[in-house]
């Protein structure tokens, strides 16, 4: 993700020289400074990510004559680390995730198909600005490589009217943000809490209150879940380079959809990731002040905030599942910016969408019916299921999260197992009773 500096490129470039210098580096002629465009990489042995981005940049180095890369590595030694750290604070950013690559006064952290176009923009844009001329900038005036690389570019994205360009290379992920989000909204705490809630106000009789709070209440949970999401992206986005944090997030999904499954068949026995009996009464007072005939308007409106808030705090152990996987697999994809909020967009809107049917249907039939036990345990085993199957996916071959049929069938197949678990199960308990 580019980010601007607090010091301006003849500052950074000066800086570069004075470090260099002192590291006993030398140029290799009296012109090169001026004559060509560098480009600082820092990466390291074992950074899987580091790994992934060196063929593009040979491919740079191979179209662009006027470009110097200089890489240093970071993870067995400490040479470069003071050179690092001093970029690192010129640009405004944490030195710590590799890689990282400064570039034309811009810093760069992570890899993916997004920041390989604007790395390679702004190096187009520097050369222009070094040569004095926009025909840097014209793929016309490439070569035949950079004319096919910018080809392939634009066979990757389309135009749609009102929304925008949309990058077609991150199609996956928008499959993969589909499934998962949709399955995370079929949460069980959160369609408790829901049904619930709109049960209680139906008595009021009146839409225009079914309406105010049950809007009302999905915004508030929407904005904490989504702050929730951005920070543990945010969290994951600078570490997940490390192999022992990808292992973390694959151990904590794995973890999740066991706890999920054993509460299929024991439920509340032992460890479960659910709102506790403690906790309930708590949200019953809550729910019920907003029965108060005299609570209407702007103090209808404001109690919702605040109750959802604090509902939503609470269900976050038992919908955090989802989110950390979700946020692992887009941070792993080194995505970042508006790539990132479309993507945490469409998760919200889909996560969103069975309680949005819920509130609908209440509204217009005032109508709720209750949320039993059984369809909770139901839905924690699919849920279970389909983490279990994304926590050994991400271990054994997280590149399958590239391929859409390949997604798609990780998820049939776990709700398929899901499905067959219960008839099974249905099966011998009521051979039991009998």
């Amino acid at each position: 993700m580019p980010r601007r500096p607090l010091l301006s490129s003849f500052s950074i470039l000066f800086l570069f020289g004075l470090m260099l210098l002192a590291g006993g580096e030398q140029a290799q002629g009296s012109g090169t400074e001026a004559e060509n465009v560098r480009m600082f990489v820092f990466w390291g042995e074992g950074c899987p990510h580091c790994d992934e981005q060196k063929p593009f940049l040979r491919e740079l180095e191979q179209r662009y004559s006027d470009l110097e890369i200089r890489e240093f590595e970071v993870f067995r030694t400490n040479a470069h680390h003071q050179l690092f750290i001093a970029l690192a604070l010129a640009h405004d950013i944490e030195p710590g995730s590799v890689p990282t690559v400064f570039v034309g006064g811009r810093a760069y952290v992570g890899d993916g198909p997004q920041i390989r176009r604007e790395m390679e923009q702004t190096i187009r844009q520097e050369i222009a600005t070094l040569r004095g001329t926009d025909r840097a900038m014209d793929p016309a005036h490439a070569g035949p490589e950079a004319r096919g690389i910018a080809d392939r570019r634009n066979d990757n994205e389309i135009d749609i009217p009102l929304i925008g360009t949309i990058d077609l290379g991150v199609q996956p992920l928008v499959v993969t943000t589909l499934l998962i989000a949709f399955i995370d909204g079929l949460n069980p705490c959160s369609l408790w809490v829901l049904t619930l809630l709109l049960g209680l106000v139906i008595h009021s009789g009146s839409r225009g209150r079914i309406a105010l709070v049950g809007i009302t209440f999905l915004a508030t949970t929407a904005l904490v879940y989504g702050a929730f999401i951005a920070g543990v992206f945010s969290v994951l986005s600078f570490i997940l380079y490390l192999t022992w944090v990808q292992w973390l997030v694959a151990a904590f999904a794995l973890t999740f959809g066991l706890v999920n499954i054993k509460d299929y068949f024991w439920f509340k026995t032992g460890p479960s990731f659910t709102i506790a009996d403690s906790q309930k009464p708590g949200i019953y007072q809550g729910m019920r002040k907003l029965l108060n005939p005299q609570l209407a308007g702007f103090g209808l409106f404001f109690a919702t905030i605040v109750m959802a808030s604090g509902i939503a705090l609470v269900e976050l152990p038992c919908t955090a599942g989802f989110p950390v996987i979700w946020s692992g697999i887009v941070a792993d994809r080194g995505v970042t910016g508006t790539t990132f909020l479309m993507l945490l967009a469409i998760y919200l809107l889909i996560y969103l969408l069975i309680e949005l049917v819920v509130f609908f249907a209440a509204l217009i039939t005032l109508r709720m019916g209750k949320f039993q036990e059984s369809h909770g345990r139901n839905l924690k085993l699919v849920g279970g299921m389909i983490m279990v199957a994304l926590a050994l996916v991400l271990v054994l071959d997280p590149n399958l999260m590239n391929d859409v049929g390949a997604t798609l069938m990780l998820f049939i197949g776990a709700i398929g197992l899901a499905l067959l678990i219960m008839g099974v199960h249905q099966r011998v308990a009521g051979r039991t009773r009998t």
